[in-house]
């Protein structure tokens, strides 16, 4: 069965959205300065996982280190790729939530002047 948008779209809390939309784009503007400024971290502790396992040859061990630090700079550049994405998604966030307001802002002003030509469409036919 499907959803129509408009029981889709009534179903947001718009207040909660628009009353939070500046706390998600500081914090994904928060994110993403800690994150990009932050260089790929090397692996420390590699040599200790591959001895408790038995593997004590410097070959091996130097092997391990190696793979450990290529997986933690895959790591940091998903996560930069992830904070960027946040905050971008963020900025839209924010923009989104600005034309809404401004929709409802417009909606508001022309449900009035509706109202005001209703009640001189009346007058006028009464009188």
């Amino acid at each position: 069965m499907a959803i129509s948008w408009l029981t889709v779209l009534q179903a947001v809390p718009w207040t909660e959205v628009i009353r939070n939309a500046p706390k998600v784009a500081d914090g994904a503007k928060k994110l993403w300065s800690s994150v990009a400024g932050r260089p790929a971290q090397s692996a420390v502790g590699g040599g200790a996982m591959a001895q408790s396992r038995g593997d004590s040859s410097r070959e091996g061990l130097q092997a391990r280190v190696d793979s450990l630090e290529s997986t933690v700079t895959e790591l940091h550049d998903q996560l930069l790729s992830s904070a960027e994405l946040i905050k971008q998604l963020a900025d839209q966030n924010t923009l989104l939530v600005q034309r809404v307001e401004a929709n409802r802002v417009r909606s508001v002003r022309m449900g009035w002047a509706l109202a005001i030509v209703a009640v001189i469409a009346v007058a006028g036919v009464v009188w």
